[in-house]
């Protein structure tokens, strides 16, 4: 939101203070008090009046500082509030007659007394500063009140994240709300919205409100990240690195790191589609034909019309479709399947259940105390009140109950059309606050039912979410068209979603409005298969790839069972994102935040650490792929090619630029078809271009997460040192391409790799 009309002026109407000095400052506990006057006290008569704008710095976590700065502070706070993860970390306060400081870990805040500044630094370099008109309490002729907060960009410093957004990669020039909608995927609307931003510099800011947050990065002031919120308070939280990766490592040990996705979701999900025709027949006959292609299958999905037509939800399989779902269910999973099936959180009016629900409490209520009920959607719906804890308890009985019948996934699609004026919440929640955080109530409810029933297994396909929504994973992007554009806006919302904190998203693959021509389809296959998950959904087509044609077949086939034989690997990178918050799909900057021409790419991206992969956007099959320092292998056809540079490439359907990072021993496996085999069993160890002097890992984990065993590969000149920890389980190992070694030490678990 903006305030200023240009450089001078303010909007009319709008009257702004900033703090003019630290009048006084002084310690509370491990927090830093100080009291600053918007204007300048130069005799007592000053001390009269106000506004005066009282600061808190203190820290969660070492190389974090949260600042917290009010205007009045006897309203009340109705909540909610994001769930932080963080003690009081130790900090060191100074305070004298020119300056106050506050250092946790690496970063510290100084605060200049007068005139007033604030700026932030790590290990005594600089990262940002509210300087001058930067903080400020702003009121409007309406009454409307805000609290404001402008930090400084630095010459050339790009800014990135604030949520899945579709828009331009890099932040910088855009106006950001931070207000989830059901808007698509082609426009400014998003629907994960996160206050968080991360910038290339090497520092987050997030700030600690679910309300709406607006920013202005590089707009109002060209040369700052201005965020403001309606209300009497502002707090926000500067996250040191000095890297992107360790920043994200520091805001998801805040805000929560993802929940470890079951190695069975990893492999190809197939959907119903939405308003497509369907019963069991329908759904056997595409199971048949996928096995009949050799395509291997791990999920199938049933879409809304699971439920009777006018009463989602009523959790309830529409019996004139499928007469018996228990047998069904036992059916699908007799071949192997897991099984998801979609829901939302409203319950129409014809639904058995919303009686039920209105009784009982359990819905949204208007101010007048009447349930607030709407057409949008789902005729005379309700909106399930998760803060009052006998609704979720209720919904998420539902759930288990699914759970119970063979249901091993939830898709939660909506959770963002929340309306914010003349509603109460059951436990008083701010309406207003409660729109973006609705969706943080909503899945984390499914998710906690489906892990009291498959611990360790618990599993979404969600739509909406917003800070601390990575624990809940999956994520999918949304209702894409099916365009080469929309592919691309897709991988865009994907990235900037990865670096806010979410490690698992996915999408549709072929586009969700419209049918994908042969070509596209293809394209996003591969583009799918190279995701974190990969699901193939629609609106009104089916999405089996033989109604595509018969080349789109073998497609899947390769690609799907590509998949599958990176499993040891991409199961690895699970397991970082799970611990340390780092996403599965990760844009370059992430991995070369020092390399300036990976600051901006956007149609390319690392899955996991160490295979690039640049989805093809033109149905001839031409790319541009950029390779940054060092020698990089093709997965697919061994070629070597040498960066830093730029490739112009064509592929066949059949490939895509999918290179092997240099240094890295990548662990496969082969003829697999699922995702979740013993990754240790046997596993294919291949060391792609490690350099002199250097050493690779790679380490196999078991289901559950923990380790099996571990290899490392060390080179001294033409000799290879193999060595192992854990289990001493068989390995394969080969050296990709033309690489020569004429000696290679190991112990007797390394087999031949034929």
């Amino acid at each position: 939101m903006k305030f200023t009309d240009g450089n001078w002026l303010t909007l009319p109407g709008v009257k702004v203070a900033h703090p003019a000095e630290a009048f006084d400052a002084r310690r509370s506990g491990d927090t830093l008090e100080l009291f600053a006057p918007t204007r300048p006290v130069r005799h007592r008569g000053d001390t009269l009046e106000g506004p005066m704008l009282t600061v808190r710095l203190s820290s969660p976590l070492p190389g974090v500082i949260r600042v917290r700065v009010t205007h009045f502070e006897g309203g009340p706070d109705a909540g909610p509030h994001f769930a932080l993860d963080g003690q009081d970390a130790p900090v060191q306060i100074e305070i004298d007659d020119t300056l106050a400081s506050l250092t946790s870990g690496p970063l510290r805040a100084e605060v200049t007394r007068f005139p007033w500044s604030l700026r932030f630094l790590h290990g005594g370099e600089p990262l940002t500063r509210s300087a001058g008109r930067g903080m400020g309490y702003v009121r409007r002729d309406d009454g409307r009140t805000f609290m404001h907060e402008g930090l400084t960009l630095d010459v050339g410093e790009l800014v990135y994240g604030l949520g899945e957004r579709f828009t331009a990669f890099v932040k910088n020039g855009q106006t950001v709300d931070i207000w989830n909608r059901d808007g698509g995927t082609g426009s400014d609307q998003a629907y994960k919205n996160v206050p968080f931003y991360l910038s290339s510099k090497g520092y987050g800011v997030f700030v600690n409100d679910p309300g709406a947050v607006s920013f202005e990065v590089a707009t109002e002031r060209v040369s700052r990240v201005q965020f403001s919120v309606p209300g009497e308070a502002l707090e926000y939280l500067v996250i040191a690195g000095p890297t992107p990766a360790e920043v994200l490592e520091r805001y998801t040990r805040l805000t929560g790191r993802p929940a470890l996705p079951p190695a069975w979701s990893f492999g190809l999900w197939l959907s119903t589609s939405f308003t497509t025709d369907y019963d069991e027949a329908t759904v056997t006959s595409f199971l048949d034909g996928m096995a009949q292609r050799d395509i291997p299958l791990s999920v199938f999905h049933f879409d809304c019309f699971w439920m009777r037509a006018f009463q989602w939800c009523d959790f309830q399989w529409d019996p004139a479709v499928f007469p018996d779902p228990e047998g069904m269910l036992a059916r699908l999973r007799g071949r192997g399947l897991k099984v998801s099936v979609w829901i939302n959180p409203y319950v129409a009016q014809k639904s058995p259940l919303f009686a039920e629900a209105a009784r009982e409490g359990y819905l949204l209520r208007r101010g007048d105390g009447g349930v607030w009920q709407g057409d949008l959607w789902q005729p005379g719906m309700g909106i399930v009140d998760f803060t009052n804890p006998a609704a979720a308890d209720w919904f998420a009985g539902h759930i288990r109950r699914l759970a119970r019948q063979g249901v091993d996934a939830i898709k939660t699609d909506f959770g963002e059309r929340i309306p914010h004026e003349g509603v109460t919440w059951h436990d008083g929640s701010d309406p207003e606050r409660m729109h973006n955080h609705y969706a943080q109530q909503y899945n984390a409810c499914v998710f906690r039912a489906l892990e009291a029933e498959r611990p360790g297994e618990a599993t979404l396909f969600a739509r909406s979410a917003t800070a601390g929504g990575q624990a809940f994973p999956v994520h999918w992007g949304g209702d894409c068209d099916s365009t080469f554009e929309s592919m691309a806006e897709s991988l865009r919302g994907g990235l900037s979603l990865g670096l806010s904190g979410f490690g698992f998203w996915s999408h549709d693959i072929g586009g969700f409005e419209g049918a994908p021509p042969p070509a596209l389809y293809k394209r996003w296959v591969a583009f799918g298969l190279l995701s974190s998950h990969s699901r193939l959904h629609a609106s009104t087509t089916y999405r089996v790839p033989w109604l595509i044609d018969g080349e789109s077949v073998d497609v899947l086939r390769f690609f799907t069972r590509l998949k599958l034989s990176l499993m040891p690997y991409l199961w690895a990178q699970a397991i970082t994102a799970h611990r340390r918050g780092l996403p599965v799909m990760r844009a370059m900057l992430l991995e070369f935040p020092d390399d300036p021409a990976c600051v901006a790419l956007d149609r390319q991206y690392l899955l996991g650490e160490s295979l690039l992969v640049a989805p093809i956007f033109r149905e001839d099959g031409r790319v541009q792929v950029y390779l940054p320092a060092g020698t990089w292998t093709h997965l697919l056809t061994g070629e070597v090619a040498h960066g830093p540079a730029w490739r112009t490439e064509t592929h066949g359907v059949m490939s895509a630029p999918l290179y092997v990072r240099p240094g890295t021993l990548l662990a496969t496996g082969e003829e697999q078809e699922r995702p979740d085999f013993d990754h240790g069993d046997r596993p294919l160890l291949t060391l792609y271009a490690l350099p002199d002097g250097s050493a690779a890992t790679a380490t196999l984990y078991r289901p559950d997460g923990s380790e099996d065993f571990t290899v490392t590969v060390r080179r001294d000149g033409g000799t290879l040192h193999l060595t192992r920890t854990g289990t001493d389980r068989p390995y394969r190992f080969r050296l990709a391409g033309q690489d020569t070694v004429h000696n290679v030490q190991t112990d007797a678990a390394a087999l031949p790799a034929g």
